[in-house]
């Protein structure tokens, strides 16, 4: 009978009647409803609710929002924005920016600006500079390498003798002075070159006054010059200066004591044979470019 049949009537079928079945009911089933499951609805489904999902809202996201995301927003970070980055700003940044790196800007650098580097300044170097040929330049122009020089600089005029005194306290006298560096302009005393009063001299020297000299024939043309003449010439080439007066006590000192040591003459080694070029003798206080 269909009305005692439970399997067949659907009324009393719980598992076929649509309306008692919790199973097939979209209203009564949790998890086929939309509106009663939490998996599915996107309104209670805090995994794919972009207003509830932290991880997706740009809104709450720290990693994804760029207005609180440090690592991404150029104004709060500290390392991409230009404004706060100190290595990145030019204006901040002291190793990036010309006008306060000492190694880039030139007019900090002493090492790289022509202007105030003594190493690569021409103007600066005493040892390099060639168009320096002052006294602070013994160097850039060769003093004993002057082509022509007049010869009445250093030659004695007629008649004039030089100051008297005793023998003994003008050759202590003249001892002095050819120690002294600042009898010329050049920096150099007479012993600067002539060191042990022997070096760069020729064996031209041990002979008596008046007798030939390389330096003053090259340069003045003149074959003899006498124990005065030759001291003026030096003056006036390695030293740099203006000739001493010819009736002073310094010219009659110098010229008793050079004659006081050519007796005593002998070759002393080291440095260079021609005292015409300083800056390629090697050992010597006459060249202060070369080597040590």
């Amino acid at each position: 009978a269909k009305t005692l049949n439970p399997c067949a009537a659907k009324t009393l079928n719980p598992c076929a009647a649509k309306t008692l079945n919790p199973c097939a009911a979209k209203t009564l089933n949790p998890c086929a409803a939309k509106t009663l499951n939490p998996c599915a609805a996107k309104t209670l489904n805090p995994c794919a609710a972009k207003t509830l999902n932290p991880c997706a809202a740009k809104t709450l996201n720290p990693c994804a929002a760029k207005t609180l995301n440090p690592c991404a927003a150029k104004t709060l970070n500290p390392c991409a924005a230009k404004t706060l980055n100190p290595c990145a700003a030019k204006t901040l940044n002291p190793c990036a920016a010309k006008t306060l790196n000492p190694c880039k800007a030139k007019t900090l650098n002493p090492c790289a600006a022509k202007r105030l580097n003594p190493c690569q300044a021409k103007a600066l170097n005493p040892c390099g500079g060639k168009a320096v040929t002052g006294p602070m330049n013994p160097c850039g122009g060769n003093p004993c390498g002057a082509k022509t020089l007049d010869a009445s600089r250093f030659r004695q005029p007629a008649g004039v003798r030089l100051a008297g005194g005793r023998r003994t306290a003008l050759v202590a006298q003249g001892k002095e002075l050819w120690n002294d560096r600042s009898l010329g302009k050049s920096g150099l005393a007479c012993a600067s070159c002539h060191i042990d009063n022997y070096s760069l001299m020729q064996p031209t020297f041990a002979k008596p006054y008046p007798h030939y000299v390389a330096m003053p024939h090259q340069q003045a043309g003149v074959k003899q010059v006498n124990t005065a003449e030759m001291v003026q010439f030096c003056m006036l080439v390695p030293m740099l200066d203006e000739p001493l007066d010819w009736n002073s006590k310094e010219l009659a000192s110098l010229t008793a004591y050079v004659e006081s040591i050519q007796s005593g003459y002998h070759s002393v080694a080291g440095g260079a044979a021609n005292p015409c070029n300083p800056c390629s003798m090697k050992r010597n206080p006459c060249n202060p470019c070369g080597g040590r």
